[in-house]
């Protein structure tokens, strides 16, 4: 039986049902590597899980335990949850770490209960003091920094994607099965499923290391490409504020904000955006934020770490033609 280093830190990695590794790995391996010796784990369909386990050994990971279940494709939650406790009290980490995504929520709640473990949510950084590890949270919209602990055992939290810079590098892990008792909890069963591949040379809003929205400034769904056309020369992601998204001028997907997605990006950019405190909320901790607006009072600039006070309609083809000129 393979031993655990005493600072373990537990990683679920999250598997697409066509048994990709999410790019959400990343992240969360390397805030584990960060401060202990991240151990992975893998729940997938028979015959999955060698290439995902591989892939988390590409992510950092040092150890992998990978547990293929026949009902990984039938059942929503309980195989994960149980493959989780299983690897929970074989490998007794420190703490275990999820994307806070919709699955990754609902198996950290339903494992922390199980468990009894303390859960912290939607942390955007984790680090270690002589007690153990602490969560960084942001909270009210932005307007604070928080920290949490676990007074005893693992805490168990779920990481903002795109929050952790940090990224471990590529190992060859050790890979071990995972024998997992079925708890026999009642579960949601999936009949059908059908993957949707969304065809786009853009990064996916939610991750994204670089992110340029739209508010209501840009005046019409038309005009709205502007802020399409610097995202591609940024290679970004298109986001909106909830303004423009009632407008019409872009679907729902691209909401940014407290109703929306919540993003973490190197580079945020915000254009014809007020900044009101929704928006504010789903994306406050980029670590760069630009603004471009006409109004000097607008709230944006109030966080904004470089603002520009003008036309964006003059200003962003200036922008996109400096950009493309500088990589010729």
């Amino acid at each position: 039986m393979t031993e655990f280093a005493t600072d373990s830190i537990l990683v679920l990695v999250e598997v697409s049902p066509s048994g990709a590794v999410l790019p959400s790995a990343a992240g969360l391996i390397g805030a584990a590597a960060a401060i202990g010796s991240p151990v992975a784990l893998v729940v997938a369909a028979p015959g999955a899980g060698p290439a995902a386990a591989k892939a988390a050994g590409e992510f950092g990971a040092t150890q992998v335990l990978v547990a293929e279940r026949p009902d990984a494709a039938t059942s929503l939650l309980v195989p994960t949850v149980d493959s989780l406790a299983a690897a929970a009290a074989l490998v007794s980490p420190q703490a275990v770490l999820l994307s806070h995504s919709v699955q990754g929520r609902d198996v950290a709640a339903r494992f922390a209960a199980r468990t009894g473990s303390a859960l912290a949510v939607d942390a955007v950084g984790i680090s270690r003091d002589d007690e153990g590890p602490v969560v960084h949270h942001s909270v009210y919209g932005g307007s604070y920094l928080v920290d949490s602990a676990a007074s005893s055992g693992a805490i168990v939290l779920t990481v903002r994607q795109g929050a952790i810079e940090a990224r471990a590098a590529a190992t060859k892990p050790t890979i071990e099965t995972l024998e997992v008792p079925a708890s026999g909890m009642r579960d949601v069963d999936i009949v059908d499923f059908e993957e949707v591949v969304v065809a786009s040379s853009r990064p996916e809003l939610r991750g994204a290391k670089t992110v340029v929205s739209g508010g209501r400034g840009l005046g019409s769904a038309e005009k709205f490409a502007l802020v399409e056309e610097l995202a591609d020369v940024l290679g970004a992601a298109v986001g909106a504020s909830r303004a423009a998204v009632d407008a019409g001028y872009v679907p729902q997907s691209h909401q940014v904000g407290q109703t929306g997605v919540t993003v973490a990006p190197q580079l945020y950019i915000a254009l014809g955006i007020s900044g009101a405190i929704q928006h504010r909320a789903g994306m406050q901790t980029a670590k760069t934020i630009v603004a471009i607006n006409k109004d000097a009072n607008a709230p944006i600039f109030e966080i904004a770490d470089f603002g520009i006070v003008g036309d964006l309609f003059a200003v962003v083809p200036q922008l996109v033609s400096a950009i493309q000129s500088k990589r010729k």
